[in-house]
């Protein structure tokens, strides 16, 4: 009887050479999508793992076939790996609207449109089609973005965060920018408030407690190196109970009185009175502005609907300091931003953001028409899945609204044969992969965050992978 050493030398001479293992039919499919480079890399990754494998006596006697075909059969799944890792569409079946990881708020057909004709290719970035010159950078944009919100200048830079750094860079660097000791929170990603605005070069005065913040101490902290005060609204936190804290209005008049900037990080970005669907503690822009606010800045994806962009708002003579700063050139956006932004809000101006733009649209859904749609969909699913209609809440996400829970009805999943576990995963690999949650030993979907075309993939999906067929 052959030694266990003469048996793994017989199996490393069965070893596919790189090679024939390139040349296989695996090897030239997975060449000609990858590049031979990228083809070649992986071919020796997955010889160099069977080598260790079989030095190490696992899996050992098979012949030169079963190897050459376990190779391409490790090939094929190293290369389904690596796809994997790129921006990939999903369907999002969590519930939760603004999913940052899922990334954020879905564009609405006529943005998604706008980008594919108007954006893609050569456009309008900066020419003038009247003049035939050289044209200003995102007018359109701006110039919608002033009209809806009653400001009187706009500029767009490539999300929130970067335009409250921004702001602070160029009015506050040097000096003090006064805010209240409760809104210097962590939010979603690590990212700090005060970790990141403090790199521009201010220094946060906080004054007040951590529930209670009045007036007077802001004007108590007000001195010679005071810049700004600084407002930001509670985006994925909230304190609850004993809590005050001074309006817009009176800041406003505190800052002009005393020669400051009040500058409000809004967050969310509500452009309209969303209280209609239960978000009644955001804050819409265009208030602020008519309260006094000098500068605001707002997410664009988030509760506004569009792409991510971080929007400056406010008085003109400060948003044009902001555009002639070199800094600006850092953090401007690109043609595909501009593009989805004008396509979307244009349907806040034309009236229909309710209907048209995909956020609006599942935030007004109600418990009692999403659970007619769940239960068609469950009627027409059988065999090996066990479903049943539980109720349940949808988030907003993103960090808005955060004490917001939308009812909704959740479509409960079991297998006969898989754990729950498994059938999440079989979801969440499916070639467009179905991302939910998991709850009470089942797969739950939430079909709030699906849209009706989707729902019809969605269901194919599910017959595919657990062998069933629509009823």
């Amino acid at each position: 009887m052959p030694s266990a050493a003469s048996r793994s030398n017989l199996q490393l001479r069965n070893l596919p050479s790189v090679d024939e293992l390139l040349c296989s039919s695996t090897g030239i499919d997975i060449s000609s999508n990858a590049g031979p480079g990228h083809a070649t890399a992986l071919v020796r990754v997955v010889i160099s793992k069977l080598r260790t494998e079989i030095v190490d006596q696992v899996r050992t006697d098979r012949s030169k076939t079963e190897l050459l075909t376990l190779a391409e059969n490790r090939l094929r799944a190293a290369w389904h790996s690596a796809q994997l890792t790129g921006v990939r569409r999903v369907i999002n079946a969590t519930g939760v609207i603004i999913h940052t990881n899922l990334g954020r708020a879905p564009l609405s057909e006529n943005a998604r449109r706008a980008i594919a004709d108007e954006a893609a290719g050569y456009c309008t970035l900066e020419y003038d089609i009247e003049t035939g010159k050289r044209g200003k950078r995102g007018r359109r944009a701006e110039d919608l973005l002033a009209e809806l919100t009653e400001a009187e200048s706009v500029l767009i830079v490539n999300n929130c965060a970067a335009a409250a750094f921004f702001v602070l860079t160029v009015f506050a660097a040097g000096g003090e920018a006064i805010i209240s000791r409760g809104e210097m929170v962590e939010i979603g990603g690590d990212f700090r408030v005060p970790d990141v605005l403090s790199q521009s070069g201010a220094v946060l005065r906080e004054v007040g407690t951590t529930n209670r913040t009045k007036l007077v101490d802001y004007e108590n902290a007000i001195n010679e190196n005071s810049r700004l005060i600084l407002r930001v609204h509670p985006s994925n936190y909230r304190i609850i109970g004993f809590t005050a804290t001074p309006t817009v209005e009176s800041l406003a008049e505190l800052a002009h009185r005393r020669g400051l900037i009040l500058y409000e990080d809004l967050g969310s970005g509500a452009l309209t009175d969303l209280s209609g669907v239960g978000l009644r503690d955001e804050p819409v822009v265009s208030d602020s502005i008519v309260a006094g606010a000098d500068l605001l800045t707002f997410s664009g994806d988030k509760l506004l609907g569009g792409p991510q962009a971080g929007i400056i708002a406010g008085k003109a003579e400060f948003v044009e300091r902001l555009r002639k700063h070199p800094l600006y050139r850092v953090l401007r956006v690109d043609k595909l931003a501009y593009t989805a932004l004008e396509a979307t809000l244009d349907a806040y101006r034309r009236g229909s953001a309710a209907t048209e733009i995909p956020v609006h649209r599942m935030l007004s859904l109600s418990k009692n028409e999403i659970a007619e749609r769940a239960g068609r969909f469950v009627e027409n699913l059988d065999g090996n899945l066990l479903c049943e209609l539980i109720d349940g809440e949808s988030a907003i996400g993103g960090g808005s609204a955060p004490a917001v829970r939308l009812e909704t009805m959740l479509i409960g999943l079991r297998h006969r044969k898989m754990s729950v576990s498994r059938v999440e995963k079989v979801l969440r690999t499916a070639e467009t992969p179905i991302i939910a949650r998991i709850a009470d030993d089942r797969v739950m979907l939430d079909l709030r965050t699906v849209s009706e075309t989707e729902e019809i993939e969605l269901l194919e999906i599910l017959t595919h992978a657990f062998g069933q067929s629509p009823a």
